[in-house]
C-alpha cells in the first residue's frame, strides 16, 4: 500500500511538472502562458525587437520569429525609469530597454469566440509607469468577458528624444515620439493577433490615465491609427491643454541640450551609453519637450486636427477627477490670495486672467483655499486639457462623447509612515514635512483600481464596502462601453453623450452617481479656453 502511494504521488509531481499552459499560434510563432482560476494569462508577449544598440531612437521593428514553444508566464521588463511616483508598484524588479512587451488576460474558452478588446496604457508623465503595475491588471476585467490587455512602451529619454542626427536618419526627416510609435506598434500587434486569443480584432478599445490618457488623445489625432481601434477612453489628461505641441525644431534643439547634459557629442556616443548611465546624467533635462510634430506620428497640431475632424471618428468616453491637484502647485510658494493667483497664471491667460478668475469663482482669499482654488489647481494640472479634448471631438467627431466627473474620495490608509504626495502618489512620511492640503474630492489616479476592478492589489489603503461599490459602478461603465461603444446597462443611472448640448450632461461618479449640467463650470472652461486659444 505505502508503496502503490508513492507511486501515486510521484506520477502526480510528474503530471503537475509536464503540464501544459494555453496556447496560441501568432504571426511569429506560438506561445504559452498560464492558468490562473479559469483566466488564461499570456506575460511578457513580445510585440517589437527589443530597441537597444543601433535600435535605440529607432521606430518599432517587427518581431523576429521563433521556434518550438515561447513561454510567456512571466512580465517583461519594465521601461527604464527613475523612481519618481510613489504608488507605483511593479509586478517585476527589472527595468530595461528591452521592454516592448505586453500582458494577455483572455477569459476565451475556444480561442475562436471573438470577445471585445481593452488594451491599457499606463501613465507617469511619459517618464515612469509600466504595464506590470498590479492595479492595471487584466483579471478583474476578463472575468467579465472582454480580453484585457496592457502594453509597455519606451519613456523619458529612451521614448522622447529628438536630435538633428536622428532625424537625418528617417524618411520623414524627424526624430522624437518613439514612444507613441511603440504603442501604435503594439495596437498593429493586437489586431493582427488577437484572434489567436479569442478576441476580435474590429473592436479593440484603447484607454489610458493621465500620461496613457494623453497617449490615446495622440494615438486619436495621428494618422498612423486610422482604423485600428474602434472605441476609445481617456482619464485625466490630453495633448492639447494650454500650450501647442513643441515643433521638430523645438524638440531638436532640447535634444542638442540633452546631448550636451551626458556629454557626447554625437548620437553614435550615445547610443554606446549604458542604459542606466544614459537615464542618470540626462536626468531632469530629458523630460522637457517630451514629443514633437515630427511628420510622421503627428503631421500637424492635434489641436487642428481636432478642431477639423481628421480625429480618429470613434465614440469616446473621457473624464477627470475633482480635485487632480491643489492650488499650492500652481502658485509655487506664493501665499493663498487671488493677488498670488493672479500672477501664478498671467502667464497662461494674459489680459484675461481677471475674466479666467471671475468665471472660476476665484474673487476672494477664502476661495483661493476652497473648491474654486481646487478647480482651477486641477484644471492647471491636467483638467482643461482633457475637457478641450472632449470639447473638439464633440464638434467634430461625428461619435458619442461620454463625459465624466469621478469626485469619491480615497479611504483612509492602512499603512503607516506613508503620507499623500502630490498627483495621487504616496510618499514617506517625514519630521518637519509640510503636509499636503486635504483633498475634497478624488486625487490625480485615485480612479484607476475603481475603474479596473482592482482595489484588492492595493493594499495602501483601507478599502471599505463603499469603495467596492463604487468601483462596480464605475467598472460596469467601462466594460458596457467596450462591449458596445456605449456605457449604459441595466441597473446604471443614465449616462447621456455631451454632443449638441450647449451645457453638457457630465456623469457624476461616486456613492451617489447621477447626471449634472454645470452651467458655471461650463463657463469657467470656455472663458478659459478663449482666452487661451484666440
Amino acid at each position: 500500500m505505502k508503496k502503490t502511494l508513492i507511486t501515486l504521488a510521484l506520477a502526480v509531481i510528474t503530471m503537475a511538472a509536464g503540464a501544459q499552459g494555453p496556447q496560441a499560434k501568432t504571426s511569429c510563432g506560438v506561445l504559452e502562458g498560464t492558468y490562473e482560476s479559469g483566466i488564461k494569462v499570456f506575460r511578457g508577449v513580445p510585440f517589437a525587437q527589443p530597441p537597444v544598440g543601433e535600435l535605440r531612437w529607432k521606430a518599432p521593428q517587427p518581431v523576429k520569429p521563433w521556434t518550438g514553444v515561447r513561454a510567456a508566464k512571466h512580465f517583461g521588463p519594465n521601461p527604464m525609469q527613475q523612481n519618481l511616483f510613489g504608488d507605483m508598484n511593479f509586478g517585476t524588479p527589472e527595468n530595461s530597454e528591452d521592454c516592448l512587451y505586453l500582458n494577455i488576460w483572455t477569459p476565451s474558452k475556444t480561442m475562436d469566440e471573438r470577445l471585445p478588446v481593452l488594451i491599457y496604457f499606463n501613465g507617469g508623465g511619459l517618464v515612469a509607469g509600466s504595464g506590470s503595475e498590479p492595479r492595471y491588471a487584466g483579471e478583474s476585467m476578463a472575468r467579465r468577458g472582454i480580453i484585457s490587455i496592457t502594453a509597455n512602451y519606451r519613456e523619458g529619454i529612451f521614448g522622447f528624444f529628438a536630435h538633428p542626427e536622428l532625424s537625418k536618419e528617417t524618411s520623414y526627416k524627424g526624430s522624437g515620439n518613439y514612444g507613441f510609435l511603440d504603442q501604435v506598434a503594439a495596437i498593429k500587434w493586437v489586431k493582427d493577433n488577437i484572434a489567436a486569443f479569442g478576441g476580435d480584432p474590429e473592436r479593440i478599445t484603447i484607454v489610458g490615465e493621465s500620461a496613457g490618457s494623453a497617449s490615446v488623445s495622440a494615438l486619436m489625432a495621428s494618422p498612423l491609427c486610422q482604423g485600428l481601434f474602434a472605441q476609445a477612453m481617456g482619464s485625466s489628461a490630453s495633448v492639447v491643454a494650454y500650450d501647442k505641441v513643441p515643433t521638430l525644431k523645438e524638440a531638436e534643439e532640447a535634444g542638442k541640450a540633452v546631448m550636451k547634459a551626458v556629454g557626447c557629442a554625437s548620437i553614435a556616443e550615445m547610443r554606446a551609453m549604458p542604459a542606466a548611465e544614459l537615464l542618470e546624467k540626462a536626468g531632469a533635462a530629458s523630460m522637457q519637450k517630451m514629443y514633437n510634430i515630427d511628420g510622421y506620428f503627428f503631421t500637424e497640431q492635434p489641436v487642428d486636427t481636432y478642431n477639423n475632424g481628421r480625429q480618429a471618428h470613434v465614440p469616446l468616453l473621457v473624464g477627470w477627477n475633482s480635485a487632480e491637484m491643489p492650488i499650492a502647485a500652481v502658485l509655487g510658494g506664493r501665499p493663498m490670495t487671488v493677488a498670488s493667483v493672479r500672477e501664478a497664471v498671467k502667464s497662461v491667460f494674459g489680459d484675461d486672467t481677471d475674466k479666467v478668475l471671475e468665471a472660476y469663482g476665484l474673487t476672494t482669499d477664502e476661495a483661493v483655499a476652497g473648491q474654486p482654488g481646487w478647480r482651477l489647481g486641477s484644471d492647471m494640472f491636467v483638467a482643461f486639457g482633457t475637457w478641450k479634448w472632449a470639447d473638439m471631438h464633440a464638434r467634430t467627431g461625428q461619435q458619442p462623447v461620454y463625459r465624466y466627473l469621478y469626485y469619491h474620495p480615497r479611504p483612509a490608509m492602512r499603512v503607516s509612515g506613508k503620507v499623500a504626495g502630490l498627483a495621487g502618489g504616496v510618499i514617506d512620511a517625514e519630521e518637519n514635512a509640510t503636509p499636503q492640503p486635504a483633498a475634497t474630492g478624488a486625487v490625480h489616479s485615485a480612479d484607476i483600481e475603481y475603474a479596473m476592478g482592482t482595489l484588492p492589489t492595493n493594499r495602501v489603503y483601507d478599502w471599505q464596502a463603499a469603495d467596492f461599490t463604487v468601483s462596480t459602478i464605475f467598472q460596469n461603465y467601462y466594460l458596457n462601453f467596450i462591449k458596445t461603444g456605449n456605457p449604459n446597462g441595466l441597473g446604471q443611472p443614465e449616462w447621456q453623450p455631451v454632443n449638441g448640448h450647449d451645457v453638457p450632461p457630465v456623469l457624476q461618479i461616486g456613492t451617489d452617481t447621477y447626471l449634472k449640467a454645470d452651467a458655471q463650470l461650463e463657463n469657467a472652461y470656455r472663458t478659459a479656453d478663449k482666452a487661451v486659444w484666440k
